[in-house]
């Protein structure tokens, strides 16, 4: 990932609130397109005129300011870090995923420095992973769209004579209380749901374009690379840092 920006937040009564956000001087194509719905139809001018700000004195002296006004006031400092979209060369995609990271550790001057130093800079894999970590993997379930209450719930069928069909629930709650209860199984969405795996273990990290053979591990000599005979399925071959 890159880092272009930083963001500050300040405590008040209903929650965290954002101070201000300092982006870099230069920005991707990959994520300007983040901030446009067609991209082809736009005049694709977004962060010119602050680029050209950051050219002047008067610029850099702005930035230096609102820096300075994140580490007195700010109690959370995050980085603003896109993906590398073009890399991914199986995807249609072009338009990065933009997010915000947060920075822990010691004082908040030292985290304004620390994230401003990292300013159009790439994070390594090995940067945030250790071999032998134990992490926690977030993402989505195989989307199904809308389904029955028996292919969703798994619910007995009916029997064949049922009028009005039979892939229902024959009852859905009591006269009262007047109303449906979540907990009685119902027609809707399959799928797309948010899942987050925890405790997978990182057996290796290996850089971009070294030696073959370099699946190996010291419980497994078998001499293979990463990449499986044919690529991954829906990936294809990996190229960079895993």
């Amino acid at each position: 990932m890159v880092v272009v920006g930083v963001v500050g937040y300040v405590k008040t009564p209903r929650g965290l609130r954002t101070l201000g956000s300092v982006w870099a001087q230069h920005l991707s194509e990959e994520v300007k397109r983040r901030f446009y719905k067609h991209w082809c139809k736009s005049k694709k001018k977004a962060f010119t005129k602050y680029s050209k700000k950051l050219e002047t004195e008067d610029g850099k002296n702005d930035i230096q300011l609102q820096l300075e006004k994140l580490k007195k006031y700010c109690t959370v400092i995050r980085v603003l870090a896109h993906t590398q979209i073009r890399k991914m060369k199986g995807l249609k995609q072009k338009k990065a995923h933009l997010m915000e990271i947060q920075v822990n550790g010691e004082t908040i001057a030292q985290k304004v420095d620390f994230a401003y130093g990292f300013f159009e800079k790439c994070i390594p894999v090995d940067a945030v992973f250790q071999k032998d970590e134990m992490i926690d993997i977030i993402g989505v379930t195989k989307g199904k769209g809308f389904e029955g209450v028996v292919t969703r719930w798994g619910v007995t069928r009916l029997p064949r004579k049922t009028h009005r069909g039979l892939r229902k629930v024959a009852c859905i709650g009591a006269w009262h209380p007047a109303r449906v209860s979540f907990t009685v199984a119902r027609a809707g969405q399959n799928g797309y749901h948010h899942r987050t795996e925890m405790n997978k273990k990182v057996y290796k990290l290996g850089k971009a374009g070294h030696e073959s053979h370099a699946a190996m591990t010291d419980y497994d000599r078998t001499e293979k690379e990463i990449t499986p005979m044919g690529g991954f399925p829906h990936y294809g071959v990996v190229k960079e840092d895993y």
